[in-house]
């Protein structure tokens, strides 16, 4: 059917791709995707010869205006370089645009790296909360953190080889308590899955810096901690420190908003 079409590519083992996704890939009329290059040679792999268009973030309305019109036609798929678009991969404007010009999009799924990475870990995963790619800079990757601490379920985020050890810091120093998960080259021939403390992860990729795309998970706040009484929490800590620092050492046990911890420690300290 006309249509455009969300298909999910292998994360890194070629045999994940469904037996729906290469059906759709060989029957469509073209194929929107981040780097012809890229897609061109699990196209190659899989004896597919449809045309290829390329289609990122930087596209701009007249290229995505195209993908639309062609799709009100014609059978088009969308796919990014590997894994489920649009999980941190090029597609929402697309999809976003069809669907209010009346062009109807169909789901392919398949391999996704944050679920992968999630199957592996070891974490709680009745409730998890995905975030993306952590901030570059220390201010902005702390203050996302911060953010998201308070949230009662496992974080997921994605990460670089390069940047690993610096957001295994930043979070060392948040939550020194809290279970980590760093899975890597999954589904390839090194697939890996370490967990431990954020200390200990530092530690270990210090020394054995780590190669290839991580899903970085962190485990929800420390049940014995969060489950304490908050008040008295604060009022052991406001013996020896400000409602400001008080405040931010029982946010950093708790996993609880930090700003609201501050507030009732300020009661506290007035009575």
């Amino acid at each position: 059917m006309p249509g455009l079409y969300i298909v999910a590519t292998p994360i890194g083992n070629l045999g994940d791709i469904t037996l729906r996704a290469v059906d759709v890939l060989r029957r469509c009329s073209m194929i929107a995707c981040e780097d012809t290059r890229v897609t061109g040679k699990l196209l190659k792999h899989l004896g597919v010869s449809t045309r290829m268009q390329r289609y990122d973030d930087h596209a701009s309305e007249e290229q995505r205006a195209r993908v639309i019109d062609a799709a009100r036609n014609e059978p088009v798929a969308l796919v990014s370089d590997a894994g489920t678009p649009r999980i941190s991969d090029p597609g929402y404007r697309l999809v976003r645009d069809a669907r209010e010009n009346g062009v109807d999009v169909f789901t392919v799924p398949g391999a996704c790296a944050a679920i992968a990475g999630l199957t592996l870990a070891g974490l709680p995963n009745d409730r998890f909360l995905f975030a993306g790619f952590l901030p570059v800079k220390d201010k902005a990757r702390g203050d996302v953190l911060e953010e998201l601490g308070s949230v009662a379920a496992t974080l997921v985020f994605y990460e670089t080889g390069p940047r690993l050890v610096r957001s295994l810091g930043a979070i060392a120093s948040l939550w020194p308590e809290r279970e980590i998960a760093v899975a890597r080259e999954l589904t390839k021939m090194h697939e890996e899955c370490r967990t431990g403390s954020a200390t200990e992860l530092v530690e270990h990729f210090s020394v054995h810096p780590p190669k290839g795309e991580i899903v970085l998970l962190i485990g929800p706040p420390v049940a014995s901690a969060s489950t304490a009484d908050p008040d008295e929490l604060l009022r052991a800590a406001l013996a020896e420190a400000s409602p400001s620092k008080a405040a931010g050492k029982v946010a950093k046990a708790t996993g609880l908003d930090r700003q609201t911890l501050y507030a009732r420690a300020v009661e506290l300290k007035a009575q």
